[in-house]
């Protein structure tokens, strides 16, 4: 320990320059000197005022004699104990040539999400459809609205008309609503093998579909004004969510494949397949 560190230390604690408001008072000061030039003189003149005061009060703390306060040691603090837990760490493995393996190692098979996609928009039709039978005493009037955004004469009908059924409407909507629950099913796959272990049901179910009908909100106007404009929202979202828990459940419930990150580029290609048969 050398002298300068001896004489701030005790057995009591160490000597501190006490806390001081007169710096900032003296940077207070200079920005108002400055600020004065573009604004008034007045400013300026308090800023001389203000600065001079806490260089002064700052100089007064240091000179002639530094002031000090002792800061008392901290107690000796008990080492809590270690807690465990059960819950294990995945290990990524190294793949090809030496290079860290991506997350996720395993995802559903393309087939699972296509079930899934199908399963979820089949139970997001049957509550759109509950929903216009109570609301507006027509199953029809949900599948009319979707197919306005595909059907220009849709998108200008009035409710006598969404209430009745159209074939034309009946198949845009089937094929609208088929294809975009399938996209969406796929989707599932990449996204379910990276949500948070033992909680996927949650972020996949419920989460992903709030934030899905999140992103939609401000596109509807544009894509389909007719339902933008006739929209339940609390049906909406409770639709998209049924879509997400019984979609998600298909998805989740079936098997996981590896990835091709730790192939070879030969087993990628498919060459020691061949390389086989001439052999056989």
């Amino acid at each position: 320990m050398n002298p300068e560190e001896s004489h701030h230390e005790s057995e009591e604690g160490v000597q501190m320059p006490i806390p001081t408001a007169w710096p900032i008072t003296t940077a207070l000061g200079v920005t108002l000197i400055a600020l004065g030039l573009v604004t008034s003189l007045f400013v300026s003149l308090v800023g001389v005022v203000v600065g001079l005061a806490g260089a002064i009060g700052w100089f007064r703390d240091v000179f002639p004699i530094p002031k000090h306060e002792l800061v008392p040691f901290a107690p000796e603090l008990r080492i809590a104990a270690i807690k465990t837990t059960r819950r294990k760490i995945s290990h990524l493995a190294l793949g090809e040539a030496g290079h860290r393996t991506t997350y996720p190692m395993k995802v559903h098979r393309y087939s699972s999400g296509i079930l899934g996609g199908l399963a979820g928009g089949a139970a997001m039709a049957i509550l759109a459809m509950v929903y216009g039978w109570f609301a507006q005493h027509s199953i029809w009037y949900p599948v009319n609205l979707l197919a306005a955004a595909g059907l220009p004469s849709m998108a200008t009908a009035d409710l006598e008309v969404l209430r009745q059924f159209s074939a034309g409407a009946l198949v845009v909507a089937v094929i609208s609503h088929g294809a975009i629950s399938i996209l969406v099913g796929l989707l599932y796959t990449v996204i379910l093998p990276m949500l948070p272990a033992g909680f996927e049901w949650f972020w996949g179910g419920i989460m992903v579909p709030l934030l899905w009908t999140a992103i939609l909100v401000p596109t509807f106007a544009l894509v389909n004004p007719a339902l933008a404009a006739r929209v339940d929202w609390p049906w909406f979202v409770i639709c998209q969510v049924a879509f997400g828990v019984v979609g998600g459940f298909v998805v989740f419930k079936s098997e996981k494949v590896e990835t091709m990150q730790t192939w070879s580029l030969a087993e990628r290609m498919g060459v020691e397949a061949i390389q086989d048969k001439k052999n056989e």
